[in-house]
């Protein structure tokens, strides 16, 4: 832990003493103790303490201190989330506000593909989608006779009508593991979907899937082997009869 000198600094002159207890016991010797608790611990301590306290001032010093030792904004959000069911709520909209100072210039990353990951932007298949969509390789070609991918769509995107092609076997399988979704085959009505629903693709059969309109969608995609297979994209699925879905 680097050496504190805010009690000298602060009131050197005024109380020499007590800056020499701030600087040199309560951090020299309390707070270095690393072996017992970590720096990252004892600011998630002290934080905890200041905020039932109700002393704002100081707390704002250990919010920036604690994001010194580790804490991150997420982290912080949650401790105070917490508290506010032990110590106030007015102190937690208090304490916001102070992390949101502190933290000014960190923005918390969105999550999201489930307990798989969102993977990588899909670029090589942009073009095919309204929106921007998210891949993640479960399994390598040539590894697996059965090619698996997580593929997660932001609110609103939807990939082309398409087929998966195939003069035996073939088609695809969805297994949703986050958010809600669209699909739909070609002169049927679109299918409503969520976590923990499994769609059987069949193979030859023109259709899409996609988010619904204020939700991040992903699913598993499994190519079911076939012979002679080839996908083939189609024209997009236009806003209007999207926006029909949406109202639903």
């Amino acid at each position: 832990m680097k050496k504190q000198t805010a009690g000298r600094e602060n009131l050197g002159k005024l109380a020499p003493k007590f800056a020499e207890l701030n600087d040199d016991v309560l951090f020299g010797e309390v707070w270095s103790r690393e072996d017992k608790l970590s720096l990252r611990d004892r600011s998630m301590i002290t934080i905890s303490a200041l905020m039932a306290g109700g002393l704002f001032p100081q707390l704002k010093s250990h919010f920036i201190l604690g994001k010194e030792h580790g804490i991150t904004k997420e982290e912080a959000v949650e401790i105070v989330t917490q508290l506010a069911f032990y110590s106030g709520w007015p102190k937690a909209w208090r304490a916001f506000s102070l992390i949101n100072e502190v933290y000014a210039d960190d923005k918390i990353e969105e999550v999201h593909g489930g307990a798989f990951g969102m993977g990588e932007p899909n670029e090589a298949f942009a073009k095919y989608f309204i929106g921007n969509s998210y891949l993640k390789p479960l399994t390598k070609p040539g590894e697996s006779a059965v090619f698996l991918a997580n593929v997660t769509f932001e609110p609103s995107c939807r990939n082309n009508w398409h087929i998966h092609h195939s003069t035996n076997g073939g088609g695809q399988i969805l297994i949703c593991v986050e958010g809600e979704g669209w699909y739909q085959e070609e002169g049927k009505e679109a299918q409503s979907l969520k976590v923990g629903d499994v769609v059987v693709i069949p193979a030859n059969v023109k259709h899409w899937h996609g988010a619904k309109k204020n939700s991040w969608f992903s699913h598993i995609a499994v190519e079911v082997p076939g012979e002679n297979t080839k996908n083939e994209w189609c024209e997009p699925v236009a806003n209007e009869e999207y926006d029909k879905l949406s109202r639903r």
